[in-house]
């Protein structure tokens, strides 16, 4: 008896739906009704098939028929990625609001790259060279950023029986095999199954963000995760942005899943005018969006993040590093949520899933730093948003994602309120990458790097309990040293931790400058202390002028004859008293 591709819709609650007489396996595209709409078989029982609809449901009935297509929800990957803005399951925005205005048609699928552009192809390997899977055989200049490597598709491997140079589409034949197979410039791969590698390494050099706070203080690897969650209005966007315009990575995806419409036309608006600060092209040329605001239909919304990856892991095996951006994964979850309690499953803390943490730990799992199969080496950073409710960070979702990632950068309405920006709460933030990498900022930036930024955080911390002390009885009760740590903690706040994102200096500070700064901001504290010690009055020290000097800095080119000159003239200034 052979597989029966068609079945009838025997139940309909929201996007899930229940089909009768299908036969099909786990995670197989069917398309559902008369408008055949785009759906995925996510739970099979002897008698039903239970399908989560990527589309709005409503005017579909029982009796409709449903066609089981035999694929799991792939993408396609080839060149025409980059520049391109997708909905979470890979359907072109541009060409639907093209054919269609501003709704979606229901059932549309257009085609997800340009199979009718033609790509100049230039061949790396020739006829008779052997060839493995994954090993790149040609290149096409994709953007004026990045040239895009056709590789040997997964599974594929032989001796190059022909290949041709020239224009081609997509879906033309370059390259023939001896065992008769074709290449093309397009691969097609399912979501949800990681893309393989060669080896996996140890993330031990840093993204570098330009951001002095995190550079500094919260280091995230370069193939490493982190969790930046902040309740509304506390930055969250603005420091997604400054990542990826700053961040030391090659190829940027920015998954705006469940956000409201008007921030994601913000960010759909905005991404397009950004220059790429490296190269002076607009930042597009080396980004992906994929936009999947809070009024889409939830499952696709939970497709997208799957879809984003899995477009990340593509351009790290031809040997770049990614930058992923996904904000925010609370309204993924809470697809997730809507869709588990369709399904009448058991209710986890706060009704969501059982399976929330292993969802979340697949997801941040497929970040790294590897060789690919084609023998280059690249990565995947992750940097998830996470909207907790009420900036409540002991519900789930943030938990959850807490037990997986490694650096936390906690976003704290109230720094945000005293426009401290980027209002990454120092108190509650952490990384755990700070001793892995601390022998990469040894030998790269400056040998005492581990031990400047340690007397930093403690001079931080001690302000935290100093503070409680002063709300109870005033700073005048203070000794002379506490007062001089206050102080110090205050410049290190005000002159190193805030950052301007939109001056064209301050919004990115390279290592060696953040390093300079806060070694001058440790030198006064050392200076004064010693000079405390000889009886000096601590008001005559936090009287000197030079100090602010230091902050100056964060907005001249020349940052390294400003420093010089403020770390002289406190000196002199001190030695005067």
């Amino acid at each position: 008896m052979g597989v029966r591709m068609t079945g009838t819709i025997y139940r309909v609650a929201g996007p899930v739906v229940m089909i009768e007489k299908l036969q099909a396996k786990m995670f197989d595209v069917v398309r559902v009704g008369r408008e055949k709409l785009i759906g995925e078989v996510i739970q099979i029982s002897p008698a039903y098939h239970t399908v989560q609809v990527y589309e709005d449901t409503s005017g579909i009935r029982p009796g409709e028929p449903v066609e089981n297509t035999g694929q799991p929800l792939t993408v396609e990957l080839g060149p025409g990625l980059l520049k391109s803005i997708y909905d979470g399951i890979q359907r072109p925005l541009p060409d639907l609001q093209k054919e269609m205005g501003d709704f979606i048609a229901r059932g549309a699928f257009p085609q997800r790259l340009d199979k009718t552009k033609k790509w100049a192809f230039k061949p790396l390997v020739k006829k008779g060279d052997a060839v493995r899977e994954g090993q790149v055989i040609g290149v096409v200049q994709e953007t004026k950023t990045v040239q895009h490597k056709v590789m040997v598709p997964p599974g594929l491997s032989g001796t190059i029986q022909d290949i041709k140079t020239g224009q081609f589409t997509v879906v033309d034949t370059v390259a023939t095999l001896d065992n008769g197979r074709k290449i093309h410039m397009m691969q097609e791969w399912p979501i949800r199954i990681p893309r393989r590698v060669g080896k996996r390494m140890v993330p031990d050099a840093p993204l570098i963000t330009g951001q002095r706070v995190l550079d500094a203080l919260f280091p995230i690897a370069k193939g490493g995760t982190a969790a930046a969650p902040g309740p509304f209005g506390a930055g969250k966007t603005v420091i997604q942005q400054q990542l990826a315009k700053w961040a030391d990575t090659d190829v940027v995806v920015y998954i705006g899943c469940g956000e409201r419409g008007n921030e994601m036309t913000e960010v759909l608006t905005e991404f397009p005018e950004l220059k790429d600060p490296k190269t002076g092209n607009p930042l597009m040329e080396r980004t992906v969006l994929i936009a999947n605001t809070s009024n889409m239909p939830v499952a696709a919304r939970e497709a997208s993040i799957y879809t984003g990856i899995t477009i990340a892991e593509y351009y790290r095996d031809m040997g770049y590093h990614i930058a992923l951006m996904a904000d925010s994964t609370s309204r993924w979850a809470e697809a997730m949520r809507e869709i588990s309690s369709r399904l009448e499953e058991m209710p986890g803390e706060e009704g969501y899933p059982a399976y929330l943490s292993t969802r979340l730990a697949e997801f941040y799992e497929r970040a790294g730093r590897v060789i690919s199969l084609g023998g280059d080496e690249g990565s995947i950073s992750i940097i998830g948003a996470v909207s907790p409710p009420g900036g409540d960070l002991s519900e789930p979702v943030t938990q959850a994602t807490l037990r997986v990632v490694k650096t936390f950068w906690s976003l704290d309405a109230k720094l945000a309120q005293r426009r401290h920006f980027p209002s990454i709460n120092w108190l509650n933030s952490y990384s755990l990458y700070t001793e892995t990498l601390a022998g990469w900022y040894a030998q790269h930036v400056a040998p005492e790097w581990a031990d400047v930024v340690g007397r930093a955080m403690a001079i931080l911390q001690e302000e935290e309990k100093l503070q409680e002390i002063v709300q109870l009885v005033g700073s005048d009760a203070l000794p002379d040293k506490e007062k001089l740590t206050l102080e110090t903690a205050r410049m290190i706040r005000e002159f190193f931790l805030q950052q301007n994102a939109y001056h064209d200096v301050d919004t990115y500070s390279d290592l060696g400058k953040s390093f300079l700064m806060l070694k001058t901001i440790l030198g006064f504290h050392t200076q004064a202390v010693q000079k405390l010690a000889t009886g000096t009055p601590v008001g005559a020290i936090l009287a000197t002028k030079a100090r602010n000097g230091i902050a100056d800095a964060k907005f001249e080119k020349d940052h390294v004859k400003v420093l010089e000159k403020a770390g002289r003239e406190m000196q002199q200034e001190l030695e005067k008293l």
